[in-house]
Formats: C-alpha cells, structure tokens, sequence
C-alpha cells in the first residue's frame, strides 16, 4: 500500500472540537438510519438451531461480535414475518441498553444469515456521500463510545432509541473520497490483525489436536500396555505416572507492592494482579511496578488464584505478579498449559472462600497430572513448541498494530492527520 499523508494546519472550531476548514459537521442520522431488533420470546431460543441471533452480550469491548454463546432461531417456528430483521456479514452493530450501550462491533462469523435481537440497533448507510465504515470507526472512539452511553442515561439500566442517536450524534464530515481513504488506512490495520488472530487460532487448535491425541486419546500408544489408575479412575499405558503439579513445576505464588509503586511511564516491570491484565494468549497491562517482589520469566504460565480462579495466560516476558496470580515455571511449559486448559473445570473446582473464591498453594501443589515417560514428553514439546512460539510472536505484533491504529484513528478522523494518496 503505498500513502501520502500530511499534517493539517487549518482548523475550524466547531461543537465537537477542531476539524478541518473545509469540513463539514452533520447529525449522525443524515449518514445512517439505526434500526432496532425484533423481540423475539424466550421460548424459540435454542443453544442449537437455523439461524444464530445477536444480542447486546455479543459485542465486545474490542469492536467485535462473540459467536461463540450465541443461541439460535428457527424462523417457521415464529408466525412473523421477519424479513427485516436478517443480517449478514460485514452489518455494524451497535449496543442500545445499559452497561453495554454505545458499543459497537462488525458481523464477522461463519454463518450466512443472523437475526438482530431487540436493543441490538444495526447502522445503514442512507446517504451515499458518507462511507459506513469512516463512520464506524469514528463511533469506536471513546469520545463518542461515552457520548452514547450518556444517551443512555449513563447507567446500567439505561436505554436510548435509534432517533437519540440518529438525533444527538454530530459527527465531522470530509469528502467522501478522503472517508474512503481513512477508512482503507484504518481497515487495513485491522485485517492485518484479524490475519494474525486466525493464524493463532490454527496454530493453537494444532497444538491442542496434538495433546489431545497424545495424552487424552493415547492414539500413538494404542498398542502398549495399559493399566488402571486410582486416582484417574481410568486406563493409561504402562509406565505413565500420575504426579503432583509441585513435582512437576515451580510454583511462584503473587504478592502485591503498595499502589504507591504503581505506574503508566513504564518504571520498572509490567504489573499483573488478575484476569483483567490478561489477554488472549499473553498479558495486556497498561500497569507498571517499580518494586520488584514476585516476578513471572518467559515462557511461564499466569494462573489466576482469585475470583476467577483458573484462567491462563503465558508470560512473554517479566512482570511482576500480584497476589490474584501464580506463576507456574517448567522445562515443558507447553505441555502444563495446554494440560491445564483442558483440564480447567477441576482446576476451577479446588476454588472456595467466603468472601471471594480463592485457590492456595497447597490446592495448586497437589493438582494431579497425567505425566508420560521424558523421552515423550521432550518429543512432544520439540514438535509443539514452535507453534506456541509463533503464536506469542502473533500476539506481540498484534499489540504492536493495536497501538499504531489507535494512535492514528483520532487523527485520522478528525483531520489533523490528512490521507490525501492511497
């Protein structure tokens, strides 16, 4: 992709802040028309069915839709015409209610049609000098995320209608040759990402085939001999030994520093203190800590011992760990984790407490696991560990690409920094 940019340096003010001169500003509605969802009863949902419908619980804080609790219709069972309610891929969506009002996704999924639920509002463009997607990004900001929200009531109870936002939204307007190309700019980010993302996905879904195989299935072992374990409850080949996750593994359990060591310049290590640090494979905190007390390696694995208890992510690096997480440390990391993650309802299962669940060390010590004889165990991580590899390396270019988009987008839209070639 070859791109011309160039700074602004002519602005006008207007009543969303600066925007180029030759900008214009308009309400949101004379680009889109908002449309609700339908009400569909309780009793057509299905966990499996013809067509998946989105609810407001579907769109995510990162501007996507989660298919994965999706539940299903089947139209000829509903005695309504529901033609207008059908989307497809590539349809913006929107949240209208509470908590989750003003977020905004795009319908990526493997399905051809969906159905859009009641306060799901969908965006289409009604006027062709405005392009959909400049002003889907556009509404991503957290200026507008809040703006909308506010609409809302600001609260978790709140409700806004499609007119209060075809109404009260005003958003810049440039050429549409220049939305075009902002757009592109920012897409293309995006597809680089969403590339990255599907790449994880196979290299994970090998690896876990692979351990499946292996340790669950025992396929390549299918001709040994095999005996019953006690504590498995179960057959597993000869010379397997069922051992405590403490033998197995270094276990560094979390101790938090006082706030005051806290900070967003980058002094000292990455600080995690539970699940809301946690990304898909790898950390995502913003935090830092400049007292080093508790500190995860490479290659370790983050496990959360308060409410949740159980979730996983795998150090890319060093932080510093909080008392909500323990850092498992081993030779065949790979082989713990993907142990754990198939594993993870008993490991949720040891969580107990009064006032917030809760797993100790001698809980984590005592996990059993299934371990087969070393020379398998190095065969396996030898053959997997290139995939794990490649997987934190996607998610570090990922974040990377993350940081780059969100910088541009604000000036991307509002015209300090101008496309002007694509």
């Amino acid at each position: 992709m070859t791109l011309k940019f160039k700074w602004e340096t002519e602005f006008k003010q207007t009543e969303i802040g600066k925007v180029p001169r030759e900008w214009g500003i308009e309400k949101l509605g004379k680009a889109v028309k908002v449309k609700h969802g339908f009400a569909f009863p309780s009793k057509y949902f299905k966990d499996y069915g013809e067509i998946p419908v989105i609810k407001i619980q579907n769109i995510q804080d990162d501007n996507s839709i989660n298919l994965e609790n999706c539940q299903f219709v089947v139209p000829s069972e509903i005695n309504k015409n529901l033609n207008k309610y059908y989307l497809k891929n590539g349809d913006i969506l929107i949240a209208l209610t509470g908590a989750t009002a003003g977020k905004i996704g795009v319908l990526k999924g493997p399905y051809n049609k969906y159905f859009l639920n009641q306060r799901v509002g969908k965006c289409e463009i009604r006027n062709t000098s405005f392009s959909l997607f400049f002003i889907y990004y556009l509404l991503t900001l957290g200026f507008y995320r809040n703006w909308l929200f506010d609409l809302a009531d600001g609260s978790a109870q709140g409700n806004m209608s499609p007119s209060d936002i075809e109404e009260n939204i005003i958003i810049p307007f440039p050429l549409p040759q220049e939305q075009s190309r902002i757009a592109a700019v920012l897409s293309w980010f995006d597809d680089l990402i969403e590339n990255k993302k599907r790449q994880n996905e196979i290299l994970e879904k090998t690896a876990m085939a692979i351990f499946k195989s292996w340790f669950v299935d025992f396929e390549p072992f299918k001709d040994e001999e095999f005996v019953y374990s006690e504590e498995l409850g179960k057959e597993i080949p000869k010379g397997w030994e069922v051992e405590e996750l403490g033998e197995f593994a270094e276990i560094i359990m979390g101790q938090s520093p006082s706030s005051k060591y806290y900070n967003k310049e980058g002094e000292g290590l990455p600080f995690i203190q539970g699940k809301g640090q946690y990304g898909r494979y790898t950390p995502e905190t913003t935090v830092y800590c400049s007292r080093l007390l508790k500190i995860a390696k490479p290659n370790d694995i983050l496990v959360t011992v308060r409410a949740p208890v159980g979730e996983l992510n795998l150090a890319d690096r060093e932080y510093i760990i909080g008392r909500g997480v323990a850092s498992l440390r081993s030779k065949y990391w790979i082989f713990l984790f993907l142990y754990l993650l198939i594993d993870n309802e008993r490991l949720k299962s040891y969580e107990r407490g009064t006032t917030y669940d809760a797993i100790t060390r001698e809980e984590i010590d005592t996990f059993p696991l299934l371990l087969p004889p070393q020379p398998i165990l190095e065969k396996f991580h030898s053959l997997v560990e290139p995939l794990f590899q490649k997987i934190i390396l996607n998610q570090k270019q990922i974040m990377v690409l993350r940081k780059i988009r969100d910088a541009l987008l604000p000036k991307l839209v509002f015209g300090k920094l101008r496309v002007m070639e694509i």
